[in-house]
């Protein structure tokens, strides 16, 4: 499998619109989504292991990578690609020595300090945001923008994802400010079309 991050979705079955996750998930890989992290933090260890290998399943059939956000243990028995982890997770190189080098860690950021720290710690890939405002991020305070993130990825030597209202409008301007891709969650998962909404910001990433 060759590693595509430039479209990374991010689950969240409370924005499908009575849709399934799994079929909106579906209709997103339809479109050209080729990453797809589980991040349904409320469920328990049964059910998002259902929900993760039905999604591995899914994804190994598009050749799309596959994250499970924070829970090594799901991840490795789902034969996941890797896991995403949060700021409260285990740290990177804890997950590093129960996944193997085989495996990929991606981490969630919010400053520069968080950006340098994940990368010493040994992550491959950093999501950096909120850019832009959104609902679902404004636990983390204000929106960093785009010259934050421009600095971010002047120095960062692994991909920076941006996230954060990211829309396809948008996608442009984070690729000149260096984002080596995008992480949505609402852009699709509410979106009234999700194969569309995932097609349109593909397009607008081959574009940037």
């Amino acid at each position: 499998m060759t590693l595509d991050l430039s479209l990374y979705l991010v689950t969240d079955r409370r924005q499908t619109r009575g849709r399934t996750l799994i079929d909106t998930v579906h209709a997103a890989l339809d479109g050209g989504a080729r990453a797809v992290q589980l991040r349904e933090k409320d469920l328990l260890g049964a059910e998002l292991l259902r929900l993760a290998t039905e999604l591995r399943d899914l994804t190994v059939r598009y050749g799309a990578a596959f994250f499970v956000n924070d829970r090594v243990d799901v991840a490795l028995a789902a034969g996941a690609d890797g896991v995403h982890l949060g700021q409260n997770a285990i740290p990177p190189v804890t997950a590093r020595r129960l996944l193997g080098s085989d495996r990929l860690i991606g981490v969630s950021t919010h400053t520069s300090a968080e950006v340098a720290r994940a990368i010493e710690a040994g992550a491959d890939f950093v999501v950096f945001g909120p850019v832009y405002w959104t609902p679902s991020k404004t636990p983390f305070g204000a929106p960093r923008g785009l010259e934050e993130l421009a600095s971010i990825t002047a120095c960062a030597q692994v991909p920076v994802l941006a996230i954060g209202g990211i829309s396809a409008e948008r996608v442009a301007d984070v690729r000149s400010a260096g984002a080596s891709g995008v992480a949505v969650i609402s852009a699709i998962m509410s979106a009234e079309d999700p194969c569309r909404a995932a097609r349109e910001l593909r397009a607008a990433m081959r574009r940037g």
